[in-house]
């Protein structure tokens, strides 16, 4: 085992095979198999309800839909794959829902009610789900941040119930009619989160604001939403919620990673200028900086470097080169599966487009030890499984000459380029 907490396997044919863990895999019930899950005083209202819903999502309706549910089916598409243990984020429609709740806009007070008791029917599911895997699964709890203290016993229960991938963290986009993720008002969840040692994922997605469904707004979607999902991490320094509570980790899924080193630069230099502009009233960013260097405590990079990884899923050959800044003990790579623009059933040869000719350590590190490390994956349990369906370390060094004809994931998009968010 290295530095990083990596390892990999020795199979019986004598190859060495990467141990690799996906940090960002997507799984949910299908609508009504979430009923047994439901308070039973929401059934009646349920049954109502469903019998009138109709699912916008075609992937949620084709024969493939069972992937996100039929633990054996998805089990061997893994491993066919090459992977061996998940973190499972949400997919399908929870009871009460208009949509998938990664991306719904928080609930109005009306429907508060109703749509938290659906979020506490998919995270019972979920337990079910990962217990049928032991060892192999780390799912994702979801809360709603109108009411914070029943998101904290949620995440008390989360934690007993063996949920260890930690909180899934919703957006508060402009016009939620919530507090900015920055308020006083969370800090009993990064104070529970910090307590018990659960990590706080932010996946993309979760935090962009409504913008139409005509093509402009499509395409601005596409630009801006990664952005959305970014200010989580500056509203939690800037906040000071890592000063208060320095055991809390943050972790940014499926936003890409190549933004970070840019980023980072940035809010070290807005944190400079209005820290150091405190002391002189007469600046014109003194107003900006007055009380800051207490209330946060650490700079950003510091915050970043103690606190903070990112969810690197599929991650790309030209973000690569800029591991080391990002911090390669941070880096956890993810499949995406079972989401179409995900590497299945190509995650070997995403693997090759991005890491071939990195050192064998790094890599193993990246796409399987760190995830391990942060969301609590027991290697020694997984590495005689890797030593069967890993990929080898000689396959994984070979660069690849060509994408794949049927790949669909935007990792082997020609290209490409570091993005500015």
């Amino acid at each position: 085992m290295s530095a990083t907490g990596s390892m990999d396997s020795v199979g019986s044919d004598g190859a060495d095979r990467y141990t690799v863990v996906s940090a960002d895999c997507h799984a949910g019930a299908d609508l009504l198999d979430y009923r047994p899950y439901l308070e039973k005083r929401y059934h009646d209202e349920f049954d109502a309800w469903a019998a009138t819903y109709v699912n916008p999502y075609a992937d949620l309706l084709a024969d493939t839909a069972d992937k996100n549910w039929n633990s054996e089916r998805r089990i061997a598409e893994l491993e066919e794959d090459g992977i061996v243990a998940e973190v499972v984020f949400p997919n399908t429609i929870p009871p009460f829902f208009p949509s998938g709740s990664l991306m719904a806009p928080a609930p109005t007070a009306e429907e508060f009610r109703r749509r938290w008791a659906g979020l506490r029917a998919h995270n019972r599911w979920l337990a079910d789900f990962c217990a049928a895997a032991p060892g192999r699964r780390a799912g994702v709890f979801q809360i709603l941040l109108n009411d914070v203290q029943e998101a904290v016993q949620e995440i008390r229960w989360g934690v007993s119930a063996g949920l260890r991938g930690g909180l899934l963290l919703p957006g508060t986009p402009p016009g939620s009619g919530l507090p900015e993720l920055y308020s006083s008002t969370y800090d009993p969840i990064w104070a529970v989160c910090a307590e018990l040692g659960v990590p706080v994922n932010h996946h993309a997605g979760s935090a962009s604001p409504p913008l139409g469904d005509e093509p402009a707004a499509r395409a601005v979607y596409m630009v801006e939403t990664t952005w959305f999902s970014h200010r989580a991490l500056w509203h939690l320094i800037f906040g000071g919620a890592f000063r208060r509570h320095p055991d809390l980790k943050l972790v940014l899924t499926e936003q890409g990673s190549g933004w970070i080193p840019g980023v980072l630069d940035m809010l070290d230099y807005y944190h400079g200028r209005m820290v150091a502009a405190a002391a002189k009233a007469s600046t014109a960013e003194s107003k900006f900086g007055a009380g800051l260097a207490a209330s946060m405590g650490k700079g950003p990079s510091e915050v970043w470097r103690d606190n903070c990884f990112v969810g690197a899923s599929f991650m790309r050959p030209h973000e690569v080169p800029l591991r080391e800044r990002i911090g390669i003990e941070k880096i956890m790579w993810g499949s995406d599966y079972p989401h179409d623009e995900g590497t299945y059933p190509y995650s070997r040869e995403g693997l090759r487009f991005a890491y071939a000719r990195v050192p064998r350590d790094e890599v193993a590190a990246m796409i399987g030890g760190n995830a391990a490390r942060v969301y609590g994956f027991d290697l020694d349990a997984l590495d005689p499984i890797a030593a069967k369906v890993g990929p080898t370390v000689t396959e994984i060094a070979e660069p690849l000459a060509e994408p794949p004809a049927g790949a669909t994931s935007p990792v082997f998009a020609r290209g490409a380029s570091v993005r500015v968010w």
